[in-house]
């Protein structure tokens, strides 16, 4: 069975998604009772993900501990 875990298990606190594959503790849980088609629906969705994550990390990132004028 394909997985997208790069077992980088790290929960974003804001969206619940999965910071190494970008699914909820929801989708992780029921990976396994998916059927291939719902997994590979899942898979497509995950790099979209990824990067909206990804952009909201760097942006918050960006404002903490910047200029206090």
């Amino acid at each position: 069975m394909i997985s997208p875990c790069i077992l980088v298990c790290s929960l974003d606190p804001a969206s619940g998604l999965c910071m190494g594959c970008g699914r909820s503790l929801d989708e992780i849980a029921s990976w396994s009772s998916l059927g291939d088609h719902e997994r590979l629906a899942l898979m497509e969705s995950l790099p979209e993900r990824l990067q909206a994550l990804n952009a909201s990390a760097e942006s918050s990132s960006s404002t903490v501990g910047g200029d206090a004028a």
